[in-house]
């Protein structure tokens, strides 16, 4: 069976910080997308989609398994179905953004949440399939569906505040809030993982790639891009006309008075003549 705790808490504290500062990323992202429109609109979406799914998720996935032994040789990766995994993460996210984000409703959010944590779930088991071990490794049931429903929860709340929260206070709670249930869900789906031993223990590694030689590159490379697109979430201005609620009130001293050659001429006048039967027309004052 997996040890969960073989390298103490350092593995399992570095995963949930990773995945707090990629949720926090991510609905700065989406808040961001929910105040522009057109083309920017979409950037913004997918960079929310990409830093949950590729950082608050995936990134967490794999740095917590860093921290797991099995019986035998080191565990080895398949190269194909670890990257299939983040695809999967990514995916998932920007289709469940992308229902929810502009549309307030409670039908679209539960899809959206029900999407998404398939869509989690997925990745999870995903990540697990690519790990190559000599023994055989068994899922628990119970542990399954915990994992799931965790998956489930964590990820219509994360919906709910991408859609819904606005101000520095709030997206940093939320994230925190996001991190540990994304973590907490790793963690349950592990607490059922077993490997059993072979008979014959055969000689030699297995099949795939060393851990830090594949993770290492792949989150190093996803970090830099997340924070380069940071920077542009700092830097970028909000151009974008403020709501008529929050624009200044204009004063009637403000409104352009009318010049003295656009005076009001009555059209009727006291005996009943209109002002264009007179002859000549009347005009204003002369300046």
């Amino acid at each position: 069976m997996f040890d969960l705790y073989d390298q103490g808490w350092i593995i399992p504290a570095l995963a949930c910080l990773v995945s707090v500062i990629g949720s926090y990323l991510g609905l700065s992202f989406a808040a961001r997308a929910r105040a522009t429109k057109g083309l920017f609109r979409w950037q913004w979406l997918g960079l929310a989609a990409f830093t949950l799914g590729g950082v608050a998720v995936w990134s967490m996935h794999f740095i917590a398994m860093m921290g797991f032994s099995a019986p035998g040789p080191a565990i080895r990766y398949d190269t194909f179905l670890t990257v299939v995994s983040g695809i999967t993460a990514i995916v998932v996210m920007g289709v469940a953004l992308s229902l929810t984000l502009f549309e307030n409703s409670v039908g679209r959010l539960l899809l959206s949440g029900t999407i998404a944590g398939l869509g989690v779930a997925t990745m999870h088991y995903t990540g697990m399939a690519s790990m190559n071990t000599h023994g055989e490794m068994h899922h628990d049931l119970f542990w399954v569906t915990t994992a799931t429903l965790i998956a489930l929860v964590a990820a219509t709340v994360a919906l709910w505040c991408a859609s819904r929260l606005d101000g520095q206070p709030a997206i940093v709670l939320a994230a925190v809030v996001m991190g540990a249930a994304v973590t907490l869900m790793h963690y349950a789906g592990m607490a059922g993982v077993e490997v059993a031993e072979p008979e014959n223990t055969p000689h030699g590694n297995p099949e795939g790639a060393a851990a830090f030689d594949l993770m290492l590159p792949l989150i190093v490379g996803l970090f830099v891009f997340v924070l380069i697109c940071s920077l542009f979430l700092l830097l970028s201005a909000d151009d974008d006309p403020p709501p008529p609620s929050e624009r200044p009130a204009q004063h009637d001293s403000d409104r352009p008075t009318p010049s003295d050659g656009d005076a009001f001429r009555p059209r009727h006048h006291r005996d009943g003549t209109r002002t264009e039967d007179l002859w000549p027309p009347q005009q204003g004052p002369r300046r």
